[in-house]
Formats: structure tokens, C-alpha cells, sequence
């Protein structure tokens, strides 16, 4: 790829997403734009740039943008976040709290918010509890994933048998083994179209708990600043901002109380 290119995508991507590039991913930037061509049947790195310029919905930006950015996702990852959510939602019971409120920042494919919604069909009386999570990603194809929310049953490894059982159906895709979420937790969960780095957003919240992991790894510091400041102002005192283990606050001035590991509490 010749500089003049990497530099205008370089460029491009941190205009729209976020995403700073140095100069050593180059290589993977060539790597995944030749996928794109092969996807495309395109020749050549100049006819990619056309196509994304004559682009004017922004999908195939979007589609490079997931391709360069994408984590590996699954149920219940980072599993102490999800015990901190037990703990957190068995408190709300016991309260009788009659509104909570949930925000999965970068939700990608589903495993996120149906985890988090297994565990409030399972620690909340939802007929108490007026319980919604919003999930959003800057990526259509992911959301259409998740609103589907079929998996390989290999993506399971880490949902309890019990829970399995309980939330999720087989069915055949291609021929081919998988498994379907159940609507009892699919109607807990409205999916949305958001990129983070435009403010300001289309939600009113307050949220009582924001889920943003693995994002701002992608970010510079002046970037994760005004993110974290928007999810501070999207909190209800109290509300809890939960990063990936990957992540630290540390390095750029913020007004959370650090409450756990990857955990950060708005104070009031």
C-alpha cells in the first residue's frame, strides 16, 4: 500500500470512528482492505477509495472500520464484571428499585447485553423492576446479528448449562447446528445504530450502569477524555461505568470513584 493511501484511510478512520493508526499497522490495514476487495471484487486499492467515497450511507466505511477494530466476544466475558452485575441487581431487588436502566456502548454482536439480560431475568423481579438496556454499535452488521441472536453453540462455552437450558433454543442455520436466544430476553434489549465519537448523542438517559469495553483501546487520550465525560454525564449518581480489563481511566483526568478493577463509580 503506498503512504499517500495508508494516510488518506489513516486519516479517514480517525475522522469518523475514532480509531488512531500509527504507522506500524499499516500491514494490517493492507490486510484487511485486501479482504474487502476479495469481498467486493475489486482490483486495486484506488477503486476501494471510490467506492467508499461514492459511499454515501457509509457502509462499507463502517464495514472497514469493524473489520480493522474487531474483538473477539462472548458470553459472560470477563466474568467479574458479571459477578459485580449478580451483586449489584440482587441489591436492587431487595430494594424493590422500580426503574433500571442499562446502557451496552459497543454491544457488537449481541453476547453482552444477553448476558447481562440472563442475569436480570434471573436476580430482578421484572415485575417490579422496570428493567431496559439500550445496545448500540457503530456497525449494522453486528446489530443484525444480535437482534437475530443466533450463535454457534462453541460460543456458549462459558453460559452455565442451567441457563442454556433456559434461554436458549436449537435450530439449523445452512444446515448446520445452532442456537437461537429466547424472546423472553431479546424484549429486554433495544438495539441502535451509534458511533461514540459524535456527540452529541440521540439518548436522554440517566443510566444506571454503562457498559463500554474494549473501545477506547482503539482511542487516544483526548478522544477516551470526552467519552468518559459523556458517560459521567449519562450516569445517575451512584451509576457504575464498566471499562475492559485492557482498559484504564489513568491516564486521563476523570471524576469517577475507581470502585473495582475495570470498575468506576460516579459518586452522589
Amino acid at each position: 500500500m503506498e503512504q499517500k493511501i495508508f494516510e488518506y484511510f489513516r486519516d479517514l478512520i480517525y475522522r469518523e470512528s475514532g480509531i488512531t493508526l500509527s504507522d506500524q499497522k499499516r500491514v494490517l490495514l493492507a490486510n484487511r482492505i485486501q479482504k474487502r476487495l476479495r469481498k467486493l471484487n475489486l482490483q486495486s486499492d484506488t477503486e476501494y477509495l471510490k467506492i467508499i467515497e461514492l459511499d454515501v450511507e457509509g457502509e462499507e466505511l463502517v464495514h472497514l472500520i469493524d473489520a480493522i477494530s474487531t474483538n473477539h466476544t462472548f458470553f459472560f466475558r470477563e466474568i467479574e464484571h458479571f459477578k459485580l452485575i449478580e451483586k449489584v441487581f440482587t441489591e436492587w431487588k431487595q430494594a424493590k428499585k422500580r426503574k433500571a436502566r442499562i446502557w451496552c456502548a459497543a454491544s457488537s454482536s449481541g453476547e453482552e447485553p444477553y448476558s447481562i439480560a440472563m442475569i436480570a431475568n434471573e436476580k430482578l423481579d421484572l415485575q417490579v423492576t422496570d428493567f431496559k438496556m439500550l445496545a448500540t454499535d457503530i456497525c449494522t452488521t453486528v446489530l443484525r446479528k444480535a437482534i437475530q441472536g443466533n450463535y454457534r453453540p462453541s460460543q456458549l462455552k462459558d453460559v452455565p448449562p442451567e441457563l442454556i437450558r433456559k434461554y436458549f433454543h436449537r435450530i439449523e442455520i445452512d444446515e448446520e447446528d445452532a442456537v437461537q436466544v429466547s424472546s423472553a430476553l431479546k424484549k429486554l434489549i433495544l438495539y441502535k445504530k451509534l458511533n461514540l465519537t459524535k456527540a452529541p448523542y440521540p439518548i436522554k438517559g440517566p443510566f444506571d450502569i454503562i457498559f463500554c469495553r474494549n473501545v477506547m483501546i482503539y482511542f487516544d487520550n483526548d478522544l477516551r477524555t470526552k467519552l468518559v465525560d459523556r458517560f459521567y454525564n449519562l450516569l445517575s449518581p451512584g451509576g457504575y461505568l464498566i471499562v475492559g480489563h485492557s482498559e484504564s481511566l489513568s491516564s486521563i483526568p476523570h471524576k469517577f470513584k475507581m470502585a473495582q478493577s475495570a470498575v468506576y463509580k460516579k459518586e452522589g
